[in-house]
């Protein structure tokens, strides 16, 4: 009777297996959808150099967006998997506030004609290099002082958020407000000016980290079981997770230097995922927030410039669009409760 109902068992998770291998392969039709429509909505076939102009412009950015939301979307989903809640994002770890404040300094200490923020390639690799040593010095040291306690890293990064903001805050008020006006700019997600070698530089980091925590991302359904689960297995639970979240924080520290920070767009996109596929293997969880972080950024990438004319950048339309989310999540899990 026991292996009759292992066999069901099996069965029933093999099915599920199919079920979600359809959706994905849905979701992936319909990002190459969204792709077409950002690339060819309004371009001119007839014209070769129109054409050809037209793809030079919008390609990069196209590429841009998929490994931002690549990024975002697994790094959200390993993050909330590991603290074991699901409507928290990353960036309770602080790396938007960090990114805010590093621009704030940079044109308050060298102003907004300096190198730093006009070459596109040296701005990345500064955003990129204070935000990594800073995500690998601070969470390593406070994975130690913590005995690896996670509720007490998120504390400490939720003070660390709002400390960031106060500085970024006080460098404004006593800034020129020319500066300022040139520093605005730089503080929104925009996909509007990409520079194609910032792309190849950002793909390569990404492979690299994959690579380095292949080992920790195929743990992830053995992780989620709970700490002494995972130890009876013979795995080095602290070790795996000190090293996923430093991950997530080099993943996001990746995406915000490419492009700015967007706030809710992990939110959105890891909860969908696990909604529309109903299951614990991260390997489908993490490809399918990916996917839908792409059909969100090309989608609405695509309306702000068909329909809004670049009068509004799509993190504003994210953001809008999370915060409602998070309360409809925030209200479902309370109804679920009581």
């Amino acid at each position: 009777k026991q292996s009759g109902l292992g066999k069901e068992g099996l069965a029933m998770g093999s099915a599920a297996h199919r079920k979600n291998r359809r959706k994905l392969a849905l979701l992936v039709f319909l990002v190459v959808v969204a792709a077409a429509a950002y690339l060819f909505t309004d371009v001119s076939f007839a014209n070769e150099r129109l054409f050809r102009y037209a793809m030079k412009i919008r390609i990069p950015k196209l590429i841009a967006m998929l490994v931002t939301a690549a990024a975002i979307g697994g790094a959200s989903i390993v993050f909330q998997s590991v603290i074991n809640n699901t409507i928290v994002t990353p960036c309770l770890l602080g790396m938007n506030s960090l990114y805010t404040l590093i621009h704030a300094v940079v044109v308050f200490v060298a102003g907004s004609g300096s190198f730093l923020v006009v070459n596109g390639n040296i701005s990345f690799a500064v955003d990129l290099v204070l935000m990594g040593v800073a995500a690998t010095v601070i969470y390593s040291y406070l994975f130690r002082k913590t005995n690896h306690n996670i509720l007490y890293v998120l504390l400490i990064g939720t003070v660390l958020t709002s400390f960031f903001g106060s500085i970024q805050s006080t460098l404004v008020r006593v800034m020129d407000p020319n500066e300022y006006d040139s520093l605005l700019a730089s503080l929104v997600a925009s996909f509007s000016n990409i520079n194609s070698e910032i792309i190849v530089f950002a793909v390569l980091l990404l492979a690299v980290l994959i690579f380095a925590l292949r080992r920790e991302l195929a743990l992830l359904d053995v992780l989620t079981l709970g700490r002494d689960q995972a130890v009876n297995l013979g795995v080095d639970y602290d070790r795996a997770i000190r090293r996923l979240l430093l991950g997530v924080a080099l993943c996001i520290a990746i995406a915000t230097a490419m492009v700015g920070p967007i706030s809710f767009l992990g939110l959105i996109i890891a909860n969908l995922s696990r909604q529309l596929l109903k299951t614990y293997r991260h390997s489908q969880l993490i490809a399918g927030s990916a996917l839908f972080g792409m059909i969100v950024l090309a989608g609405g990438q695509m309306i702000v410039e068909q329909v809004f004319v670049y009068a509004v950048p799509v993190s504003v339309f994210i953001t809008v669009g999370g915060g409602i989310y998070f309360l409809y999540l925030l209200l479902g899990k309370r109804r679920v409760n009581f």
